[in-house]
């Protein structure tokens, strides 16, 4: 999994509540494991009109965000059924950051999974990032991850909480994978004990 230590990017400013899963990544691109190409259908009904045709007004089709690496989000995001298909496609599409009020558990935890750091701000906070990230001429935010902070183009930075131990994960680029072949030594060595112990099994 890619570390995750600082991030300085585009944000795009998607003032929407209860954006879903569904809405992330469409049922009908679920049939594959594959963790790569899903970026082409991220919230494919939102950026495309029935013809395939990119739907002008829609943020990430704007040209000042095409090239968003952030998202600003209203409350309760990643709502809905429990796709990993969804943090999948956000961070193929090149989303490392999603900054709302609030988020869906089960997707809270995949975007972790997955090197994506969601963080949870104050209303008044995410207003004012909203604010920023509408700004087209300069909708960069910094985002420093040891740090905890939100880096404004106009404005007092702005602190946020994260779980220590999901904080270290994300900074050395361990998924639950990763953990577990960091404790490789110990089970090659229970293993080759378990054997001399237990030969018959």
């Amino acid at each position: 999994m890619q570390k995750f230590d600082k991030l300085s990017g585009v944000a795009a400013p998607m003032d929407i509540m209860n954006i879903d899963t569904d809405m992330i990544i469409p049922k009908q691109f679920l049939k594959t494991i594959k963790r790569s190409g899903l970026g082409a259908n991220l919230f494919f009904e939102m950026r495309f009109d029935n013809d395939g045709g990119e739907i002008s007004d829609f943020i990430l089709n704007q040209p000042a965000y095409r090239g968003s690496e952030i998202i600003v989000a209203g409350d309760n995001f990643g709502c809905g059924s429990s796709r990993e298909h969804a943090p999948w496609a956000l961070l193929d599409f090149g989303i490392r950051c999603v900054i709302s009020t609030s988020f869906a558990d089960i997707f809270y935890n995949n975007c972790f999974k997955n090197g994506i750091l969601p963080i949870m701000v104050s209303a008044a906070d995410r207003d004012a990032l909203m604010a920023d990230a509408r700004d087209a001429e300069n909708p960069n935010l910094s985002i420093d991850l040891e740090a905890q902070t939100i880096t404004r183009p106009n404005g007092p930075v702005i602190s946020f909480e994260i779980d220590p131990f999901r904080k270290q994960c994300l900074l050395d680029g361990l998924d639950d994978i990763g953990l577990t072949l960091e404790k490789s030594a110990k089970i090659e060595s229970y293993e080759t004990g378990r054997k001399q112990s237990h030969p018959w099994l």
